[in-house]
């Protein structure tokens, strides 16, 4: 018997469990399945962009060993680089906007971030979390991982998510269903299953106050009709890692849709997500409810709702917002 060969975190990325979600799938007539990108190490689908994006630049010699990498982040890009990166000996600095869960906030401490906090501007201003980091890698000398037009991160989703999906429905998935924060996952993952076969349906789920809806649908991104409290999704314009795709549908979810959904999903079948998890999975009701029964559509279950806790799980925050977690998701979402 061969010597076993054993890995640190950064060689388990990927492979995670494809979840019937039981529910919804008998009230659509569709196997509607969600990829549990929460039990990647750094706990989200973001640890898949991380990997792409530092590996992809130790190849190429961006990126030296006990280097320092920066990045302009919603959190959960952050948290992978930094857990991916300190098993590979970086450190990591990351600018986060300051209207993000605390949890992000101390969680990044914990991992051993140097963490720094500015106000949340549009991307148009100088004084957006984006540039501020770009502008700390010039001064500083660090790699900027550079999420947004890193192409590295949507190749990283055509190298391991599509093939994932593909070999765990037998290729018999016929829709694969994401919201846009870069575009990595969507376009990514898309571009591999559109290879295999032709007919899977590229579907966009996008929170009310982003752009994406608005480009799929009618070719600008001019929409502006209303907000969201959806973190870490919710993309203004067209990044390098969406360009060149093609979608097939695109669905406006209001927040009420998907809090409908992520409660359910806790509290009926053990799965605990946060809000882009929910807006996906209406995504997928939708394509469901679009396309009729006998589908099988695929979605992400980005991050658990740990980092969500004083938010989408703190009562009073939710009626200060306007959001009932007792509304039924039947009713809700007209199933």
């Amino acid at each position: 018997m061969s010597k076993p060969t054993y890995y640190g975190v950064d060689h388990h990325v990927g492979q995670t469990p494809l979840l019937r979600l039981k529910k919804l799938s008998e009230l659509t007539g569709c196997e509607i399945l969600g990829k549990a990108e929460y039990m990647n190490p750094g706990g989200s689908v973001k640890d898949r962009a991380a990997w792409g994006i530092i590996t992809d630049a130790e190849a190429s010699g961006a990126l030296q060993p006990g280097a320092t990498i920066v990045e302009g982040t919603a959190g959960n890009t952050g948290i992978g680089l930094t857990v991916i990166g300190q098993s590979r000996g970086y450190k990591s600095v990351i600018v986060i906007p300051d209207t993000q869960a605390p949890e992000k906030i101390t969680l990044l401490r914990t991992l051993g971030a140097e963490v720094r906090p500015v106000p949340a501007k549009p991307y148009k201003d100088p004084g957006n979390y984006n540039h501020i980091a770009r502008r700390l890698a010039g001064e500083n000398g660090w790699f900027w991982a550079n999420q947004f037009d890193n192409t590295a991160n949507r190749d990283a989703h055509y190298r391991t998510t599509g093939p994932e999906i593909w070999e765990q429905t037998a290729g018999t998935v016929t829709a694969f269903v994401a919201s846009v924060g870069t575009g990595g996952t969507l376009a990514g993952t898309s571009n591999y299953l559109k290879e295999r076969n032709p007919a899977v349906q590229a579907v966009c789920a996008d929170p009310y106050g982003a752009a994406m809806w608005s480009w799929f649908t009618n070719g600008n991104t001019d929409t502006d009709d209303g907000d969201s409290i959806a973190e870490g999704i919710g993309q203004g314009r067209v990044t390098k890692n969406l360009e060149g795709l093609k979608v097939d549908n695109a669905f406006r979810i209001p927040d009420q849709e998907a809090l409908s959904i992520v409660y359910q999903l806790l509290r009926e079948e053990g799965i605990f997500v946060g809000l882009s998890s929910g807006i996906n999975v209406a995504g997928a009701v939708r394509q469901a409810i679009a396309g009729g029964p006998g589908q099988t559509i695929v979605t992400i279950l980005c991050d658990s709702g740990h980092k969500y806790q004083s938010k989408l799980f703190n009562p009073e925050w939710l009626r200060e917002n306007a959001l009932d977690p007792e509304a039924a998701v039947e009713e809700v979402l007209g199933v």
